[in-house]
């Protein structure tokens, strides 16, 4: 008991000064520390994967998998703090998973969970930065082999390849060499 009444002076002090802190913070300073505007980061499917989509893999699913690769970006770019106030825009050119989908497995009745393919994704797009230049990206990957395959998950070689690109594009690894 005697430690807590020892403690909890300091502890209240603590927290008095933290949370007074952020209320009486100067308004010019708090701009100086903001994080930057991020980017608008937008993705769709190209005519073929969408039509691939409906008819093979299931459309939800890719729509799924388009989100999370816009999620990657946008997350990347903003930690990263590139393309502040930019847009960049991309095509998911084409997506390959790595486990049949759903849809497959119902129309496929012979596959099982357990059946493998060479994963992977195609995607393009370009970066428009605050000023209006605008930059073309790309970035294709396929497993070449089964044992090349990255991950046990349906989408794992599309989601490697989704993490691959946002890690290089937000790093300056994609458009730094043109």
């Amino acid at each position: 008991m005697r430690v807590i009444r020892s403690i909890a002076p300091a502890l209240s002090l603590i927290l008095t000064f933290t949370i007074g802190g952020l209320a009486l913070a100067d308004p010019a300073e708090a701009t100086l520390t903001a994080r930057p505007l991020a980017p608008q980061v937008s993705i769709q499917l190209s005519p073929e994967l969408a039509k691939k989509a409906q008819d093979t893999y299931g459309l939800a699913e890719v729509e799924a998998q388009a989100e999370r690769l816009r999620a990657l970006v946008a997350e990347d770019l903003q930690r990263m703090g590139v393309m502040a106030g930019g847009q960049v825009t991309l095509i998911l050119v084409d997506v390959r998973p790595s486990r049949p989908t759903r849809q497959e497995m119902s129309s496929r009745p012979g596959l099982s969970f357990r059946s493998a393919a060479l994963g992977g994704a195609s995607i393009q797009g370009q970066m428009t930065s605050f000023d209006g230049a605008t930059t073309p990206v790309a970035y294709t990957w396929y497993a070449s082999d089964l044992a090349d395959s990255r991950r046990q998950s349906v989408w794992g070689d599309a989601q490697w390849t989704f993490e691959r690109f946002s890690h290089r594009l937000s790093r300056g690894q994609l458009y730094a060499l043109r």
